[in-house]
């Protein structure tokens, strides 16, 4: 596999584990402290996952529709609308487990060829058009900044915020182990041939 496409399937690994493991600490909240006002850029952890997933929806659809030739998709805003499609962290977890479940699915085959793709990615105001690489790299870095202002909100809860801040190295595999095994996951399958 290309040195490049190996890297982009780890960081969309290592992203479902990270959500895993924040969305498993954010399930003890009650929902009075799940929706609480809190202080980020979003005003609650509530709203702050929630705008991470739909986030995913928007450009997991742009990368499928341009890998797979289609025209990109006139009706983008729809992702955004409810703005907090849901209520509880419960079923918010399902489906960030489904779309992190599709950014593997995406990233997973892509070669050479594919890496050279490039995404018109549907906006406000027109089409921008982004290398995939770059995209999948924004994408991934949304994730991270959203994950440590929601980490940060929980701090002030009585749940205790999980480790986020390692990349899989190898010495702490043991500690990952049993959340790898809930998600299906394993180190082989990460990091093949290694």
């Amino acid at each position: 596999m290309d040195l490049l496409a190996r890297h982009l399937v780890s960081h969309a690994f290592n992203n479902a584990w990270a959500n895993h493991r924040l969305l498993g600490a954010c399930a003890q909240l009650t929902q009075a402290e799940f929706e609480a006002p809190r202080t980020g850029f979003f005003p609650s952890i509530k709203a702050t996952l929630n705008h991470t997933l739909t986030v995913d929806w928007y450009y997991l659809d742009a990368i499928e529709r341009g890998l797979a030739g289609r025209a990109p998709n006139d009706a983008f805003m729809a992702f955004y609308e409810p703005e907090q499609p849901f209520a509880s962290c419960a079923a918010l977890r399902v489906a960030q487990r489904e779309s992190d479940r599709q950014l593997i699915a995406l990233c997973e085959p892509l070669d050479a060829a594919a890496l050279a793709t490039v995404i018109a990615v549907p906006r406000l105001a027109g089409l921008t058009h982004e290398p995939l690489p770059r995209l999948l790299a924004h994408l991934f870095q949304h994730q991270v900044h959203h994950r440590g202002q929601a980490h940060a909100m929980l701090s002030g809860t009585g749940v205790a915020p999980p480790q986020l801040d390692e990349f899989f190295c190898t010495w702490d595999a043991p500690l990952r182990a049993d959340d790898l095994r809930a998600l299906g996951f394993s180190e082989a399958a990460i990091w093949p041939a290694e």
